[in-house]
């Protein structure tokens, strides 16, 4: 499974990336905003910091001006790829991209037949949103192992899946048991991972023992 940071934080994607664990950065206007930072110069530091794509999402509502925006962020560095929105714009946009070569990240997928349709439009990575359908009382790991399945039933499909909207360390151990493609962390989760009570007490046990260990002169 490849992991994806989901932060504009250039200090949480250094460290995440220090880890040796990171394959990509997905962004939003969203957490843009939360740095406080200008739009471009932060994509372009953000792509400096990875090998990976670095999802860089669209604001317009029509096609033409996806396009417009696309064609404009993809200058920025050769690891921008365009986040687009599951619309009826947004994927005549990917499919217009994907024709070009150029990696689209459809988002805000809530439907497997929504799945669907992004993978025929030529989407790269296909992003639902687990925690949001959990907050509605839906079962969002059921909508990845729906997804992951009807993908498998066409091979000639080949849209990545990429779980979004993660927001606990179960959520990754289920797609990845699914078999997910990717999972887009906030830097919490990745910090979560690490997490379980027996490492820490057999550290403790082994730093406590060592201290008993008669030390060379």
């Amino acid at each position: 499974m490849k992991f994806f940071i989901d932060t504009a934080d250039v200090d949480e994607i250094a460290e995440a990336a220090a880890l040796g664990i990171l394959d990509g950065v997905t962004t939003n206007p969203s957490l843009i905003a939360k740095t406080g930072r200008k739009h471009k110069e932060t994509i372009i530091e953000i792509c400096g910091l990875v090998d990976g794509p670095v999802s860089v999402e669209v604001t317009a509502e029509d096609t033409d001006g996806m396009l417009a925006q696309a064609e404009e962020f993809v200058t920025w560095a050769d690891n921008a790829i365009i986040k687009v929105p599951l619309t009826q714009a947004g994927l005549k946009a990917c499919k217009k991209l994907s024709s070009q070569g150029v990696g689209v990240n459809v988002t805000l997928c809530f439907s497997a037949n929504q799945a669907l349709l992004a993978a025929k439009a030529g989407a790269t990575y296909i992003s639902p949103f687990v925690g949001r359908l959990d907050d509605i009382g839906a079962e969002g790991m059921q909508l990845i192992e729906d997804i992951v399945q009807v993908y498998a039933n066409y091979p000639a499909l080949s849209t990545e899946v990429l779980v979004a909207s993660v927001r606990h360390a179960n959520h990754v151990h289920q797609a990845a048991l699914i078999g997910a493609h990717v999972a887009t962390l906030p830097f919490k989760v990745i910090n979560q991972m690490f997490k379980h009570p027996l490492t820490d007490v057999g550290i403790e046990k082994f730093n406590a023992d060592w201290a008993k260990v008669p030390k060379d002169a």
